[in-house]
This record gives structure tokens, sequence and C-alpha cells, in this order.
């Protein structure tokens, strides 16, 4: 799955970044997880920058994160877009556009602990973005049977006999991409929902090298009372009323 392209080189600094929107209960396990990442064997050597962007927060949330070693950055937008984007363009402040992958996740998610090495070693094969699944947290889910539902539908086009599943999944959850790309495509557009979307969208309009891969996939909390209005989450709330019936 490598790009015809030459290789490019590992990018030396990573931007985490991460929109939050009254997050203090999970975003301790969001942001212990990213750090286990950041100490990955494979990641030494790189600088990795973790953004919170605390979007109309009434709660803790920025206290949290900067216990936990990360920058903030405030606004009062409750737009998801405009929160991602915040971030990322914090984390560039910090540590300019050369050479830079930012990896996006979300405040309720927990990456795997090789989630960065797995993204830093297909940007050095040549991919200039990575868009990954995401797995629901069965614990936090009240029916079983959502969960089987939920997972039918989304591994529906998946190839039999393990063949490669080039998903059609797009998830800020578990996005990553050079710096430079994410200036070229204009970065997380200012929208309250779908932002990651039409991000790949503009990537892919671009042109951009861009894997499509379940390898890698981030763990989300699955709640049905979700922070972003028809989201991820209120596709879960609705197929929860449909299994109810």
């Amino acid at each position: 799955m490598t790009p015809h392209d030459r290789p490019a080189a590992r990018p030396t600094s990573v931007a985490v970044i991460i929109p939050a929107h009254n997050e203090e209960r999970l975003l301790p396990a969001c942001l212990a997880a990213i750090r286990t990442a950041a100490e990955h064997p494979g990641v030494a050597g790189s600088r990795v920058v973790v953004v919170v962007a605390a979007d109309s927060c009434g709660d803790a949330t920025s206290d949290v994160a900067r216990r936990a070693g990360a920058l903030t950055v405030g606004l009062d937008a409750r737009n998801a877009g405009a929160a991602r984007a915040a971030a990322a363009r914090r984390a560039l402040d910090v540590l300019g556009d050369d050479d830079v992958w930012i990896a996006s996740t979300d405040a309720d998610s927990v990456v795997p602990e090789h989630w960065l090495d797995f993204q830093l070693s297909r940007a050095a094969q040549g991919w200039e973005a990575v868009v990954g699944t995401v797995a629901l947290d069965h614990l936090a889910l009240e029916s079983r049977r959502l969960a089987v539902l939920h997972q039918h539908l989304y591994e529906a086009s998946r190839p039999p006999g393990g063949l490669t599943w080039h998903h059609p999944h797009v998830h800020g959850a578990n996005l990553g991409l050079t710096a430079g790309s994410y200036t070229a495509a204009g970065g997380f557009p200012p929208v309250r929902v779908g932002e990651d979307h039409a991000l790949v969208r503009s990537l892919q309009r671009a042109g951009r090298r861009i894997l499509r891969t379940p390898d890698c996939a981030v763990t989300t909390s699955g709640r049905l009372r979700p922070r972003a209005r028809d989201g991820f989450g209120d596709y879960l709330a609705r197929l929860a009323a449909e299994e109810a019936v």
C-alpha cells in the first residue's frame, strides 16, 4: 500500500489536536493514551505537541488538559470545525509548518499505543494523509445488539477473503496528514459538523496521496448523547431508536 511516488522522510514533529466541549470526565483517558502513543519507541526523536481546543466549556476541561501537559486554546463557537482548526493553528504556531504531521482525535476517544508510530510510518512511505476507522467502546454501550448492528453496517463494504478494505469512512477521531497538505487544502472549515469529511474532500480534489485503512482503529465512546449534533453520536442514537422498536 505504498504510493507510487518516492517515499518521504519521517516527520520530525507531530501536532496532536483535540476539540473539546465540557469533556473533563473523558479527556483524562484520551490524553493518557496520547501520552503513551507519544512514548512509543517508533516516535522517539519526534517532537510531539498536544493541543486541546476548549470550545464553550463551562467545566474544568482546560485545567484537565494543562495538568496533563497539553497546550490549550479557548474559543466560544460551539463549532467542531472551528475548534479543530484553532487547535491546529496553535500547534503550527509552536512547531512551524515544515515537516509537521497533524494527528487529529476526539476527547471521548482513546488511541492505541502505536497510533502515532503507525501514522508516521505511513508518512514515511509517502502518504500525505491517513484516514482511519473507529471502534466502539462496547463497555460504554447499553446494548450489545446495537454494537452488532453498528458493526454490520460499518463494515458492509469490507471485501471478503481478507482482501484490503479501502473503507469509506472519515472520522476526526482518527485522521492524520502533513501540515503542507492541511494548509494547501484550506484546513478544517468552520462548520458545526462534517469538518473532517470536508477536509478529506479537499485533499481528494487536490490529488493528495490518501491512505484509507482500518489497521489502526481508535476506540470511541459510542455515547448516544453527543457533544456535536448530527454527527457520529446522533447516528448511533438513531440506530438505538430503530433497534428499540
